[in-house]
């Protein structure tokens, strides 16, 4: 279904080109989106009655959202949750009740809404919504025709251009940790993303915001007083009065503390709101409840701070692919795996998988990554498979393979420069098999794959009872390759971490937890 999804509609990357070139005119950019809805049968009216918790951020948000929806789950509330990008399957996007909208809903209402729209696409000019756009009005119409009692919507690129922005009257909005990410449609500095991010704030409605940098707080400030909202900043989380057991997190990492206090705040305001609008408290601290408390712990939100045990190999994985978001990786990763290595009888071995996408530095972002001493690094594109057999909500149909295998011997140069090793590897060591390169330098520790599945059957050398051994849907590797694995082979644990892209991270998950794909 993702695939028809992509050919009916406009690729992002074409929409963020027009994005880019739309910035200084935002409220062109919500038309477009507001007709598009239009023409798929609803207005920005119907939206109203959705009970709509929005959510924006560079950090956390997709988080956030996740406590958010588990503890108004737990007050027995029927509960949409809108989200991106997906890990393994498009349907992950679109939520009821914390579950993916199953095959034949996704089916109907993708068929119902392309068939508004394709019917009225002649009268504007042919012009399709982009698969993001598309994607966000299928789940405004899940929601609503599934009648939910509240819809948690995060906010996917920005705030103030994006196009879940049409919503006009959510009942309280949230702005998670801000940092540095897609400069050239948010602007290249912290302060013109605050700007950005401030965006979904409306006249009157509630927001708030955990502890920022003072330069896009005084922002966030100032676009609030200019919209006539009222923002608050959350407590710290250790603020909150608890008389029996301390707050517990069902997400790993420090940094999911400031995400848990502000989902604390937007379910606070969301049903003081629902039972009586009058009268709403704002930031304060107060007693989490017991579903509240249950809610946080229950919580999971795969590929952020997501650890699972394969035997002697544990995968870490963390779509983190920010400054901010790698850095709090770190800080997850170096604890974990110390914890882990201290129970260890034998030699452990720690090998880093990662790409980066887009018009992220991997250069600075593997830097950050440099500090956890890794034995091996590892690179490959964001394929699960070879490109025949890649399953199709996984493929990428912005870039090309051979774009995609460059940005991969970028990073690997960037590794070996870190490690003192030099620069790219000469023309004469790439080794084509089956039309995939594959390549490999047996006296360095960086290697690039031509997919996930082959870079992890490499590292896992048959260890791990669920990917298995080899087969033929991967490149065969050098035997000089083959020897440089005799520490993965022996060692008591193998530890990997695999980060730098939620896309990679979702690639691995198809493999590390067959059930996802099905």
């Amino acid at each position: 279904m993702c695939v028809c999804v992509c050919v009916c509609v406009r690729t992002n990357a074409s929409a963020l080109e027009h994005t880019c070139e739309g910035r200084s005119q935002p409220q062109v950019q919500l038309q477009a989106m507001r007709d598009f809805l239009r023409r798929s049968g609803l207005t920005v009216e119907d939206l109203d009655s959705l009970n709509i918790i929005h959510v924006a951020g560079t950090k956390g948000k997709g988080s956030t959202c996740a406590f958010t929806e588990r503890i108004l789950r737990n007050y027995g509330f029927r509960t949409g949750f809108y989200s991106s990008p997906h890990l393994v399957q498009v349907r992950e996007r679109v939520r009821i009740d914390g579950q993916p909208i199953g095959k034949e809903l996704f089916t109907k209402y993708f068929w119902s809404v392309y068939g508004q729209l394709d019917e009225s696409k002649d009268a504007y000019g042919g012009s399709m919504p982009s698969y993001f756009r598309f994607l966000t009005l299928l789940a405004f119409h899940v929601f609503l025709q599934e009648k939910v009692d509240v819809a948690v919507i995060e906010v996917g690129i920005g705030g103030a251009y994006d196009c879940t922005n049409i919503i006009r009257k959510p009942w309280v909005c949230g702005i998670s940790s801000l940092g540095i990410d897609h400069t050239s449609i948010l602007g290249d500095t912290i302060e013109k993303i605050a700007w950005q991010k401030a965006g979904i704030l409306k006249p009157g409605v509630p927001a708030f915001t955990v502890a920022q940098p003072p330069g896009p707080m005084v922002v966030l400030r100032e676009r609030a007083r200019e919209i006539g909202c009222p923002l608050l900043v959350c407590p710290e989380l250790d603020e909150y009065e608890s008389p029996g057991p301390p707050l517990r997190l069902g997400l790993a990492g420090h940094h999911q503390r400031s995400n848990a206090t502000l989902a604390l705040q937007l379910c606070r305001n969301w049903l003081q709101r629902r039972a009586d609008s009058a009268v709403v408290s704002m930031a304060t601290v107060f007693h989490p409840s017991a579903k509240m408390m249950k809610g946080l712990a229950e919580t999971e939100w795969p590929g952020r701070s997501h650890t699972i045990r394969h035997g002697p190999l544990t995968y870490f994985l963390d779509g983190a692919h920010t400054t901010g978001s790698v850095l709090a990786c770190v800080r997850w990763f170096r604890k974990e795996a110390a914890t882990l290595e201290r129970t260890v009888g034998g030699p452990v071995v720690r090998v880093l998988l990662f790409n980066a996408t887009g018009e992220r530095d991997s250069g600075a972002l593997l830097k950050l990554l440099w500090p956890c001493h890794f034995d091996f690094a590892v690179f490959c594109p964001n394929l699960t498979e070879s490109v025949a057999s890649c399953s199709i909500d996984q493929q990428n149909f912005n870039v090309t393979l051979e774009n995609m295998l460059t940005r991969c011997l970028d990073s690997q140069s960037s590794w070996r420069t870190l490690s003192g090793r030099g620069g790219r590897l000469a023309d004469d060591q790439l080794v084509f098999q089956n039309q995939l390169p594959l390549v490999a330098e047996q006296r360095t520790d960086s290697l690039v794959f031509p997919c996930i599945l082959s870079a992890l059957q490499w590292i896992s050398q048959g260890r791990d009872p669920v990917l298995g051994v080899p087969d033929q849907r991967v490149a065969a590797v050098q035997p000089g390759v083959a020897a440089r694995a005799q520490a993965l082979q022996e060692a008591a644990s193998i530890q990997v971490l695999i980060t730098g892209s939620l896309y990679l991270v979702g690639g691995a998950l198809t493999h590390l937890v067959p059930s996802l794909a099905s």
